[in-house]
């Protein structure tokens, strides 16, 4: 028998359309979060492989991040990252970002007040960019308990100028309402019990001590990027 209705060409396409959504997960799924990592040594992962590096780890933890960039490098400090990292923004797009930064100011002998005036620029860049949720900051750990901690000078010196700069980070967090993980600090300490967290270049964090570290970050992330 045949149908007396008109063809509808709308129909068709409503069709398609809904096939094509179903194949991509639903309507309403929402995309991963272009996740960039700003840093030094400790979060290019100096030492270790790519897949052991924290924000690789974190990535692979949390299911909303999709991690689109690493601009860290071995040796920058908080200016590096203003002058070399920050511009590299604009290319990556990030819609989260995280920022560990500080040990080597301690190493260079930067002012606490140096220090803390780029901090200070690092935060409010990034606020021109993203909500304070969308923002993480991470401790610096105590290389000083290493076995080769001591050949980047004296290590109860170099250890209190860690302190200070963590709490520098923090107190700047806290004025602009972001969220700051400190236990990464207290987590390096246990490399002078256990050898096996630390990498084998005697100095940065093995692949198993940046798991512990993403134990302690990745509930805060997901506590920030669940609407």
């Amino acid at each position: 028998m045949i149908d007396p209705r008109p063809w509808d060409p709308w129909l068709l396409l409503r069709v398609i359309l809904c096939g094509l959504l179903a194949a991509c997960g639903g309507e309403g799924e929402e995309s991963a979060l272009r996740y960039v990592a700003l840093g030094d040594s400790y979060t290019v992962g100096t030492s270790v492989t790519e897949a052991e590096r924290w924000p690789n780890q974190l990535r692979d933890r949390v299911a909303g991040l999709e991690l689109v960039g690493n601009p860290s490098v071995n040796g920058h400090t908080s200016a590096d990252l203003i002058n070399d990292e920050l511009p590299q923004l604009d290319t990556m797009r990030p819609e989260f970002v995280s920022v560990l930064i500080g040990v080597n100011d301690v190493v260079q002998g930067v002012p606490d007040s140096q220090y803390a005036g780029n901090v200070a620029v690092i935060l409010e860049e990034l606020l021109t960019r993203l909500p304070a949720d969308r923002i993480l900051c991470i401790a610096t750990p105590d290389y000083t308990v290493t076995p080769s901690g001591a050949s980047f000078g004296e290590p109860a010196l170099r250890s209190d100028g860690i302190v200070r700069i963590n709490a520098i980070l923090r107190d700047a967090c806290e004025q602009r309402q972001i969220r700051f993980v400190p236990e990464i600090f207290e987590i390096s300490l246990r490399a002078l019990a256990d050898p096996s967290l630390v990498a084998d270049d005697g100095l940065h964090p093995s692949g198993k001590q940046y798991a512990l570290w993403v134990e302690a970050i990745a509930p805060v992330v997901e506590e920030l990027i669940v609407d």
